[in-house]
Order: C-alpha cells, then structure tokens, then sequence
C-alpha cells in the first residue's frame, strides 16, 4: 500500500482519522488555552510548561497500571468514551477561581486515562490497515498532527487575543465533544483485540515481556528520550515569547508534517534503516541556535527545520511492530505512546525548572544539547547488522 487513494478508500481509515485529527485540535486548543491562564496567574514558566504538558507525565503511572485495557476494550466504546471524559475535564479547568492544585488534579486524572488511548487508537490502525500498510497509515495520523496543530495554535492563539484563555479552554472541550459524536458515528463496534480482564498485574506482565528483549528496548529509548528533550525545549515557547508562542508551535507542526510526508510516501524502504538516526539528530541541533539569542525569523526557522527530524519516530515504530507479535501490538504501541508522554512531561519539568534558574533560552540549549548527546550514544553503541534484517513475521517469532 503505497498510495494515499488506496489508504482513504480502506474501510473505516476516515473515520479514524477524522476522530483523531479533531481530537489533535481539540488538545492543542485547550492547551494553550491552559497554559496562557496557568502563566497569567502565577507567571511561573514551571507551571506554564506543566500545564501544557503535564499529562504526559502521568502516562508513567498509566502506562505501569491501566495499558493493558488498550487490547481488552472495544475500541469504538473506548475513543468515544474518552473523548467525552476530556471534555468534561478541559470544562473543569476553564471555571473561574480554580485552585492551580485543582487543575493540576484533573490533568493528572487526563493523563491517566489517556495512557490508554494511544494503544487503543493505534492498535485499532493495525486492524484497519494491513501489516504493509502501517508506515504509511501511520505518517499521514502524524500528517494529521501537524496539521490540526498548525490550525489548533494559530486558532488558538486567535481566541486566546479575541476571547481570552479560559473561553480558548471551552472550545477545546467542545472540540472533544466533535471527536466523541466522530467516533460513535463512523467506527464499527468491534470485539476487543485480547480477551481476559485487564489488571495492573497484566499491564505489568506484558511490559516486562516487551521490555525483557534488548531490541525492543534499544527501540523504545530511542522512541523516547531524543524526542522528549525537545519537546521539553518546545515547552518554553510561552515562556520565551508569550505573544509569538502559537506561531513558534505553528511552525514546529509545520515542520513535522513536512518530516512525516518525506518519511511515510518518499523514503525507500533500503534507507529507512540509516535514516532514523540523523533525523533524530536534525530534530535538536537547530535548537543550539537560541544560544546566540536569534530574532524571530531565525528562531522560526530553525523550530521548522527541527521539527523534520520528528519522522524518525516513524521509522522506529515500524521496527518496533517487527519486534512484537500482532496480539500485543495495542499494548506495545500504548506503551511507546506512554512512554514517549511521560518522557515529554518530565522534560518539559525539567526544562520549567532550569528556565526558572537561568532563562527559557539557556533551557532551550541545554535540553538539545542532551538529546543530541543520546543520539550519538545510541548510534555509537549499536551492534552492526550481520545480514538483511529479518521480516516482520519471522522475527516476531523469535523475539515475542
């Protein structure tokens, strides 16, 4: 499946993808909504960073305790569902005199919910899709991203200018409230991917069986720390200039639809091996710029060209789905999207917390400064091939 009329004309690949751009806009929305008030009131880049980004530290807890649900629930059931409980909780944050603890509460409640979503909603793409076609599924939901990103921060850096934060929070749970109609709407009811009760024993079963080969975790470090330093360089983009944040986040979504584009339609599969390294490396070296204090132009540039390297995600994915076999695929693509927003949510704290002893910039250096630094560890220390890499099938055999 190499073309994009034959992806779109695949039985309910619309509608997910539908369901899952609105979704996009809607967190991006509320986002930046969230971050824009939690700054205003408290003018803490900690907190601005935490609450744009925050959720993602619960995946950790989620990820530990409530993933393996990802292949135990029917899938329509479970995107709608919870498309519902976020907007209900985007609604929470948006009342006025909120305690900052009380919204804290209920985006570490968001998170943990959403730890599920990403298995339930990736592993439902594996259904739809056949095994061949999932790279270029794949890309295009990450086209989607980008897109709905770019649209969800100049939108949202509209209202937040002609409404205000909290009215911006509001369209994001309506938004959600689209996602949910979506999802119900133009998904089949299907049975759950594995059958039994999901439990925190499970979930941790499972995850110890992913992790206890030496692929799959060289695969899932390298899915998660380079990119979730850099998202911890993009969370200070309030922080660095309030009133140009949407349009630095605008042009980072560009720049990874571009990435996602090349990688999912352009690169042959014989390169595909030699190119997620250097697109890692892409991804931070562009941030070493905000060392010279560059104006807005050279700063927009460069989070465009950074944001490329995101399509290295991508090529690690489809050499994580080699590794598994397709009755945990759910439950090990939950994981690397839990794992990969815990990461972001840690470093974009660890970005907050350096950015308040020096300065969002000098945060900004130091955190791609470590992401580039992973990536040659990584790349240094990988064992050499000694032949083809095997297929998809037989290689799932031997490492599951």
């Amino acid at each position: 499946m190499r073309s994009y009329r034959e992806l779109f004309r695949t039985p309910e690949f619309t509608p997910l993808f539908l369901t899952c751009s609105v979704g996009v806009a809607a967190q991006t929305v509320a986002g930046l909504g969230l971050a824009t008030l939690v700054f205003r009131q408290t003018g803490s880049p900690l907190l601005s960073s935490l609450a744009l980004f925050g959720p993602s530290l619960a995946q950790l807890l989620g990820a530990a305790t409530l993933l393996s649900a990802a292949d135990r629930l029917p899938p329509r059931a479970a995107l709608a569902g919870m498309a519902l409980f976020f907007a209900a909780g985007s609604a929470a944050t948006a009342v006025p005199g909120l305690p900052i603890v009380a919204v804290f509460a209920i985006l570490l409640v968001q998170g943990l919910v959403g730890s599920v979503g990403g298995g339930v909603r990736y592993g439902l793409l594996g259904e739809i899709l056949p095994r061949e076609g999932y790279l270029l599924g794949r890309s295009v939901m990450n086209m989607a991203v980008g897109s709905c990103q770019i649209a969800g921060f100049a939108a949202g850096g509209l209202l937040v200018a002609l409404l205000s934060p909290r009215g911006t929070v509001l369209t994001g749970a309506a938004l959600y409230l689209a996602a949910a109609l979506l999802a119900r709407t133009g998904l089949s009811r299907r049975a759950p991917r594995a059958t039994g009760r999901a439990s925190a024993a499970q979930t941790w079963r499972t995850n110890g069986r992913l992790w206890s080969s030496p692929a799959r975790r060289r695969v899932y470090v390298a899915l998660w720390v380079p990119n979730g330093l850099v998202v911890g360089c993009e969370s200070l983009f309030v922080p660095y200039d309030p009133e140009r944040a949407g349009l630095l986040f605008a042009c980072g979504a560009l720049g990874m639809l571009a990435g996602d584009t090349l990688v999912g339609r352009f690169v042959p599969s014989g390169l595909r091996g030699r190119l997620a390294a250097p697109l890692q490396a892409l991804l931070a070296a562009p941030f070493l710029l905000f060392a010279a204090d560059p104006g807005l132009p050279l700063a927009l540039a460069a989070v465009t060209v950074s944001a490329v390297g995101y399509g290295a995600s991508l090529l690690y994915q489809e050499r994580l789905l080699a590794l598994v076999p397709d009755e945990l695929s759910g439950h090990a693509l939950g994981l690397h999207t839990s794992g990969m927003l815990a990461l972001q949510g840690l470093s974009a704290a660890l970005a907050g917390a350096v950015a308040e002893a020096t300065s969002p910039r000098t945060a900004m250096v130091v955190l791609a400064a470590a992401s580039l630094a992973v990536t040659l560890t990584l790349t240094l220390t990988e064992a050499p091939s000694s032949g083809p890499r095997p297929s998809p099938r037989r290689d799932r055999r031997r490492t599951a």
